[in-house]
C-alpha cells in the first residue's frame, strides 16, 4: 500500500510543478487536465501527510520514552502514545479505502427506469410508490429530475416511468438500487385482510454525457413520431412530436415524450440509448470480471430480487447485506441515506477484501 501512496504523492507533485511552469500558458487545456488530476488524488494526498505526521509522533515519543525520568511526563506520553496508537489504524483504513479503484461513472447523472412487475394493478401502485420515493431523495439531495417516459394506470398507479436525475455523484448513491423490489402489504381493494405480495423492477444506468461515447450507426436505428397522449384539453400535444427509437441490432426500445419539440424529445431518446448500450456493454465486462469473484451486494440485474418492503411489520429488509432498516414511511419518503450507505460501507469492505486475497 506504501508503494502505491509514494506513487501517488509523486504524481501529485509532478501536476503541481506542470501547473506553475511554461506549459499551462502554452495549453489551457492542461490546466483543466492538471486541476481535474490534482482534485481525484488530493484527498490521498493530505490523509498521507496525516498519517505520515502521526506516525512520525508515534516514533518520536516512543524515543523519548527511553530516557525520560520524569513521572507525570512518562504518563502524559503514554495517553499520547495510547491515542496514536488508537488512530493510526483507523487512518491507515481510510487511506485503502481511498486507494480503492474509483468507478468511472460515479460522477455521472442517471437515467432511472421502473416498471410494474407480478401483481396486476397493485404493482403498477408500488411503481408509483417508488417512483416517489426517488423523486423525494432527489428532492433531499438538491437534484434535478426531468420524466422521459410514462405510462400511468389507474389509481395512481404507472404501468412504467423513465426519467433522468442530474446532480453530482448521483450514480454513485443509486447504482446499487437496480433490481427487483418486492412489497408485501394488504391492497385497498382486499377485503378479507390478506397480505399480497408484488413487484416492480428498478433499473439505473449512468447517463452518457456524450453520445460520441457509444457507438451508434445510424443505419441500425428506426425512428418513429406519434402524437404525445395527454390528458385532454389544452395540454394535449397535436403534432408528432413524440419520439420511439428502435436499435434494431439489440430490439432495444427508447422513447420520450415530455417535451413539446419533436428535436428535443429525440436528443432525450438518444441519450436514453446510448446509456442502455453503454450499461450492456458494462454488463459484459462484469460477468467477465464475476467468474472470478461475485461482490455479494449484487450484480445490479434486474431480474435479482435486492429488497422487500413489508407494510404490516413497517420494514424495509435489503437482502443482498441482510440490513433491515424500520422506518417504513420515511423510508419511502426518500429518506434512503441510512440504507445507501450501508449499501456503500457493504461494498467497499467486499471490495478491501478482494484486494487483499
Amino acid at each position: 500500500m506504501f508503494g502505491k501512496l509514494e506513487e501517488v504523492v509523486k504524481k501529485y507533485n509532478e501536476l503541481q510543478e506542470t501547473l506553475s511552469s511554461d506549459k499551462i500558458v502554452e495549453n489551457p487545456n492542461l490546466m483543466i487536465e492538471c486541476s481535474k488530476a490534482l482534485r481525484e488524488i488530493e484527498s490521498i494526498v493530505e490523509k498521507y501527510k496525516e498519517y505520515k505526521a502521526k506516525n512520525s509522533d508515534l516514533e518520536y515519543i516512543k524515543d523519548s520514552l527511553k530516557n525520560e525520568k520524569d513521572t507525570e511526563m512518562r504518563e502524559m506520553m503514554h495517553e499520547e502514545l495510547k491515542e496514536l496508537e488508537e488512530v493510526l489504524p483507523i487512518l491507515e483504513k481510510e487511506l485503502k479505502l481511498l486507494l480503492l479503484p474509483k468507478d468511472k461513472n460515479d460522477d455521472k447523472n442517471v437515467i432511472v427506469e421502473i416498471r410494474g412487475g407480478a401483481g396486476g394493478d397493485e404493482a403498477s401502485l408500488f411503481a408509483g410508490n417508488l417512483f416517489r420515493m426517488y423523486s423525494r431523495y432527489a428532492e433531499r439531495k438538491r437534484w434535478k429530475m426531468e420524466i422521459m417516459e410514462k405510462q400511468e394506470m389507474g389509481l395512481g398507479g404507472l404501468k412504467e416511468i423513465v426519467f433522468s436525475i442530474n446532480g453530482l455523484g448521483a450514480y454513485s448513491k443509486l447504482k446499487f438500487e437496480s433490481g427487483v423490489h418486492r412489497v408485501q402489504r394488504v391492497p385497498e381493494t382486499e377485503s378479507q385482510g390478506r397480505v399480497h405480495t408484488s413487484t416492480a423492477t428498478v433499473a439505473v444506468l449512468p447517463e452518457i454525457e456524450d453520445i460520441q461515447e457509444v457507438k451508434i450507426d445510424v443505419k441500425d436505428l428506426k425512428i418513429d413520431t406519434y402524437r404525445s397522449g395527454g390528458a385532454g384539453g389544452q395540454h394535449v400535444n397535436m403534432t408528432d412530436s413524440a419520439v420511439r427509437i428502435t436499435h434494431l441490432p439489440t430490439g432495444i426500445v427508447v422513447q420520450c415524450q415530455d417535451e413539446r419539440s419533436q428535436l428535443k424529445n429525440r436528443e432525450k431518446a438518444m441519450k436514453h440509448l446510448g446509456s442502455k448500450l453503454y450499461e450492456m456493454e458494462c454488463e459484459k465486462q462484469r460477468s467477465q470480471v464475476e467468474n472470478q469473484r461475485r461482490l455479494q451486494v449484487g450484480t445490479g440485474d434486474r431480474s435479482e430480487k435486492i429488497r422487500t418492503y413489508n407494510y404490516p411489520q413497517g420494514r424495509i429488509t435489503d437482502h443482498r447485506i441482510k440490513y433491515t432498516v424500520y422506518q417504513l414511511d420515511a423510508f419511502l419518503d426518500g429518506d434512503l441515506d441510512e440504507m445507501i450507505d450501508a449499501l456503500i460501507t457493504f461494498n467497499q469492505a467486499e471490495m478491501l477484501s478482494s484486494s487483499v486475497e
